[in-house]
């Protein structure tokens, strides 16, 4: 694709895959009191910028990575910092799976002079050869297995919120022909847990505001210093 504008021009970007992507880690970022620069965007934010038709998808984010990649690259370009999150999926239902998908970004990042940076605790970073320009990858659920981004909220809940989700898995475990795929049962035990809350029927992004996860985590923190290190940390364009 070939970017016509800049209509959206922020210069901290955290490309998500959809809305319900978008209001989760709108809200991570604010509880973690990072750069209040930071937009995250899925692909549609783009539209006005495009002819072609853009799709809130992995795909969607995977086909705008390029031209952001140009855009870090360039001095007077408005994009100064670049991370993107996207989930595993699953490789044997139609999904890249988590090594497919490292494979896929590697493989688009290598034609801008990016490499991924080996020994990563904490997150995935690719690192262009001159040593001047970066960004991030983080894989749901956790940079190493496929899934998705409900997964990572399941392995974060809170203590006191474990009883209840467990009553919400094993509820939907025992659905009778359930029309949802088999690798969706975590969007269904997630979005279950999710409407039993107080209020009920919100969004993912409820899980964060209401401290529904543990900020302590191991997985957690593993993700949360991955933001600081893009967003936070002292790095020349």
């Amino acid at each position: 694709m070939a970017r016509a504008s800049t209509t959206i021009n922020p210069s901290h970007v955290l490309l998500v895959e959809g809305e319900g992507d978008r209001g989760f880690f709108e809200q991570v970022c604010k509880s973690l009191a990072l750069n209040p620069a930071i937009k995250v965007a899925p692909p549609k934010d783009y539209q006005a910028d495009y002819e072609e038709l853009l799709r809130n998808s992995k795909q969607g984010v995977l086909n705008l990575l390029e031209d952001l990649l140009s855009e870090l690259l360039d001095e007077v370009a408005p994009t100064q910092r670049l991370a993107i999150i996207v989930d595993a999926d699953h490789e044997n239902e139609q999904g890249l799976g988590y090594n497919k998908t490292i494979q896929q970004v590697s493989k688009l990042a290598a034609d801008y002079g990016f490499s991924l940076a080996e020994n990563q605790t904490n997150g995935l970073c690719f690192k262009h050869s001159d040593g001047l320009a970066e960004f991030g990858l983080w894989v749901m659920p956790n940079n190493r297995t496929d899934g998705m981004l409900e997964d990572f909220i399941k392995t974060c809940v809170t203590p006191g919120e474990q009883s209840l989700f467990g009553y919400a898995v094993q509820i939907v475990q025992n659905v009778p022909n359930p029309k949802f795929k088999p690798h969706h049962y975590s969007k269904a035990e997630v979005a279950t847990w999710l409407a039993w809350q107080k209020p009920p029927g919100h969004g993912l992004y409820y899980a964060v505001c209401d401290n529904l996860l543990d900020p302590n985590h191991a997985l957690f923190q593993e993700m949360e210093l991955w933001l600081k290190n893009i967003f936070t940390q002292t790095h020349p364009h």
